[in-house]
């Protein structure tokens, strides 16, 4: 196997095969931790700037001294890792739906992350987060019913583009009415999207929520040595 790629894990679940490699990618001169789902690409060491503005953003406009807060997806760790700067956080429930991805957190395979799974405040659930999120069960099995202060998002690459397609229901009106029932009063609903603003998705939450906006995060992209843009939309429960 060369230096310069390596294949750290890899598993078989219901959406295709998940697998984390670190390569070095010449153009940035560093070595690069990348998630892949078959042949596409999940996310990448890279490029953390939206999915830590996702934490940040969504934090910043949830009310609150002491927060309860899911994450959905743990990926590489960068927006579980934002979150709990937040000095705030009582309780971190992170949702992921591989358990290998679980594991490579918890044997610290991951150096900019390392330690994530830890910190006493973070629980880690191996299910689906979306049908979590469709049931009066919630997130919690343990605790059936039990509500959030705020719900932060990055699975899918978009409202548009989803990883599996069941996924598309959630973005439906009555998704996120079932999504909303999980969120406390005034409770904050925050998703990541690689896409540009997308006005159809916009009105479906603005029939659920209040204070509905969508916010274009700007990063540096070493491989274009330009600018890239990902999305975070935010939303409040009324």
């Amino acid at each position: 196997m060369s230096a310069h790629f390596e294949e750290l894990g890899w598993q078989q679940t219901a959406m295709g095969e998940i697998s984390l490699r670190r390569r070095f990618e010449p153009t940035a001169r560093v070595d690069v931790y990348e998630v892949k789902l078959g042949d596409e690409y999940l996310m990448s060491s890279l490029f953390t700037v939206a999915e830590r503005e996702l934490a940040r953003l969504g934090l910043a406009r949830t009310a609150g001294a002491e927060l309860d807060v899911v994450v959905g997806g743990l990926g590489l760790g960068y927006t579980a890792q934002e979150a709990l700067q937040d000095t705030r956080i009582r309780n971190l429930t992170v949702v992921e739906y591989s358990d290998a991805v679980i594991d490579w957190h918890n044997r610290d395979l991951l150096p900019d992350t390392a330690g994530l799974t830890a910190d006493s405040r973070i629980s880690l659930v191996c299910t689906d987060f979306f049908a979590a999120a469709a049931s009066t069960t919630g997130f919690d099995p343990e605790n059936p019913g039990r509500i959030y202060d705020a719900i932060l998002l990055d699975i899918d690459h978009s409202p548009r583009h989803v990883l599996h397609q069941p996924h598309t229901a959630f973005y439906t009106r009555e998704g996120m009415r079932a999504l909303s029932a999980h969120l406390t009063p005034h409770g904050t609903f925050a998703l990541w999207s690689d896409d540009a603003p997308d006005d159809q998705f916009l009105s479906i939450l603005e029939t659920v929520f209040t204070d509905v906006e969508a916010e274009e995060v700007p990063f540096d992209n070493p491989l274009t040595r330009g600018q890239s843009t990902n999305t975070i939309y935010l939303a409040t429960r009324s």
